[in-house]
């Protein structure tokens, strides 16, 4: 028999402890023995909870769990940094096998705590930490590990994608269907790591990883949240052949490698622009294998709770067969972060200016004189003083475009800038 000690009995704890509940028999066949949640960690013993156990397993002091030498597997499900930081750590140190859903804590202590599972023998596993219930950790380790991965693209976080999907189909504001997702439990009552991209960079950073067997510094990725996306960039968006998704990318660059997390124009033809509501998705290339795309629920209580289980069953499996899995920490490459300012896109662009003669003359200089390529310009005439102007570029620079809009700014009939976003030609 495996003992378990569960930490956290919320939204995904529940989840996981139903699962390993009802699919008993079935989880005890395919592993080879029983498992049995013998202690959960919770901060009030005394809450109400809908699930049916004896409310001995309960505790509310860690120490009863890691210094309990019948426990074979922590499973972390508290989130956020820390205490969960100290508790995994705790664990490894103490010999126990962990399975966490955690990808803050992986995104930022993944090569210490692989090296610490390695020094100890024990395993850990952490497939629920990105996109929930799809299969993306262990096939990117797995089935194709016989592959160079060249690029990958995400739509990494379901709170963000159920707020540009309900911008665009119902033609609704921004801030109007973030307090829906709010009322829904899509989007939490801080919304903020969502919303700024923080969630999806946690992810990328991990998947970038595994995929190019390396180490990504948190503070080198380019975060860029949906804050400033309003319902006239969706509309434009969809005039030009596009939709807005805010997408993950991790690529190989010139210079290293070029993770960013960024709202971006899509072609409505691509796979990725058809990923609605509160699903996620991964787009991978790998020389080998070509285009791959995994799509499915990626937040949630039971599809974040399945990745889970499997995660415990298979570091259960290693334990009964005394054969744990460490990954080999030799093959790691060091690649640089690319800095924004190098990375080459296409952009949009709104302006709000005066409705004068020569003021896109104007602005078409700069572009000029900043080696900035114009693939299409839309005036829209408007009876009022102040119209807008959108432009497309082609494949440019960052640092030119953030040049051309420092001079562009200083334009007496210049109004506003009212948004730049990247255009990804996957």
């Amino acid at each position: 028999m495996i003992k378990i000690g569960l930490l956290g009995l919320g939204t995904v704890g529940s989840g996981v402890f139903s699962i390993l509940e009802k699919h008993a028999e079935t989880i005890k066949r395919k592993v080879g023995t029983d498992l049995k949640i013998e202690k959960v960690l919770v901060k009030d013993k005394d809450k109400q909870r809908d699930l049916d156990f004896d409310d001995q397993i309960l505790t509310d002091d860690i120490d009863e769990i890691i210094n309990n030498k019948d426990i074979d597997l922590l499973v972390e499900l508290i989130g956020g940094e820390n205490p969960a930081y100290n508790y995994i750590i705790a664990a490894l140190n103490s010999g126990k096998s962990v399975v966490t859903a955690n990808k803050l804590v992986i995104a930022k202590y993944e090569q210490e705590i692989m090296g610490l599972a390695r020094e100890k023998g024990v395993q850990i596993n952490y497939e629920g930490s990105v996109a929930g219930g799809i299969p993306v950790i262990r096939p990117l380790k797995e089935s194709f590990a016989a592959n160079k991965i060249e690029r990958l693209y995400g739509i990494l976080n379901g709170t963000t994608n159920y707020i540009l999907t309900k911008m665009t189909n119902e033609e609704r504001e921004f801030d109007e269907v973030l307090a829906e997702a709010q009322s829904l439990g899509y989007a939490e009552r801080d919304p903020h790591s969502d919303i700024s991209g923080a969630d999806a960079a946690y992810k990328i950073s991990i998947l970038s990883s595994i995929a190019f067997e390396t180490s990504i510094d948190l503070n080198g990725v380019y975060v860029e949240g949906i804050e400033g996306i309003e319902l006239e960039d969706i509309k434009l968006a969809e005039e030009l052949g596009y939709v807005i998704k805010l997408l993950a990318i991790a690529k190989y660059h010139q210079d290293g490698l070029d993770v960013r997390v960024h709202p971006a124009f899509i072609s409505k033809e691509h796979p990725l622009a058809l990923v609605n509501d509160v699903y996620n998705a991964i787009y991978l290339h790998g020389d080998a294998v070509g285009d791959v795309m995994s799509y499915g629920q990626g937040a949630g209580r039971m599809p974040t709770a399945s990745a889970v289980v499997a995660d415990i069953m298979q570091a259960a499996r290693d334990i009964y067969y005394q054969r744990p899995e460490v990954d080999n920490l030799d093959s790691i490459y060091n690649h640089d972060l690319v800095n924004i300012s190098q990375v080459e896109n296409s952009f949009y662009l709104r302006l709000q200016v005066k409705d004068k003669p020569g003021v896109l003359a104007q602005i078409t200089k700069i572009f000029g004189e900043n080696q900035v390529s114009l693939a299409s310009v839309i005036q829209k005439h408007r009876l009022s003083e102040i119209v807008p102007i959108v432009l497309v570029t082609h494949q440019v620079k960052e640092e030119n475009i953030n040049k051309s809009l420092t001079a562009i700014k200083g334009l007496d009939d210049v109004i506003s800038i009212k948004n730049l976003i990247r255009v990804e030609e996957l």
